[in-house]
């Protein structure tokens, strides 16, 4: 299903020309005239929401431009590479910028400091393991959680997780 919707999509806009506007009635897998499909092409990133009729247009027009203006700060000239290598940090900002279908900043310097404030937790992050001489990243965050709901169960320690070798899973 995703995918009809995201081909339906692309028809619908990949056959508009780019001097009409930037917004348009959602097609039948998306709602029809409950909804609009709200974008902006940029270069060859096209954004797109799905808003339902009572939104305003120009407000996810300016909504997206602070979107896209933030991902090319981070990212230096934001290009599809970039969606797709760090989806997480993209989410990340997105959710900065919207929250349960809500709008709650659109102040580029206030969505930047919380994007570094995160930057900088991560660093320290993976410094702490880097010195400890332990794996860093997810592994030991789920670990250290792990740990700390269950503090009396023995848990194997991260170094000897990182010998650990998976079974082959060859046809038979």
């Amino acid at each position: 299903m995703q995918q009809q919707i995201i081909r339906e999509t692309f028809l619908l806009l990949s056959k508009r020309e780019d001097s009409v506007c930037n917004f348009l009635e959602g097609g039948t897998l998306i709602g029809g005239s409950d909804f609009r499909l709200v974008y902006r092409h940029y270069a060859t990133l096209y954004f797109v929401f799905c808003v339902d009729s009572s939104e305003s247009e120009l407000g996810i027009l300016d909504l997206i431009q602070v979107f896209v203006e933030t991902l090319d700060r981070c990212f230096e000239n934001v290009c599809e590479l970039d969606l797709i290598f760090h989806m997480d940090k993209v989410h990340y900002i997105l959710q900065e910028i919207v929250m349960g279908g809500m709008v709650v900043e659109t102040n580029q310097t206030e969505i930047l400091t919380h994007i570094e404030a995160q930057q900088r937790i991560e660093k320290q992050e993976a410094g702490i393991f880097k010195q400890s001489g332990r794996m860093g990243g997810a592994p030991a965050r789920a670990l250290s959680a792990a740990k700390s709901m269950a503090p009396n169960v023995n848990l194997p320690k991260l170094a000897d997780l990182q010998n650990i070798s998976l079974p082959s899973f060859k046809k038979l």
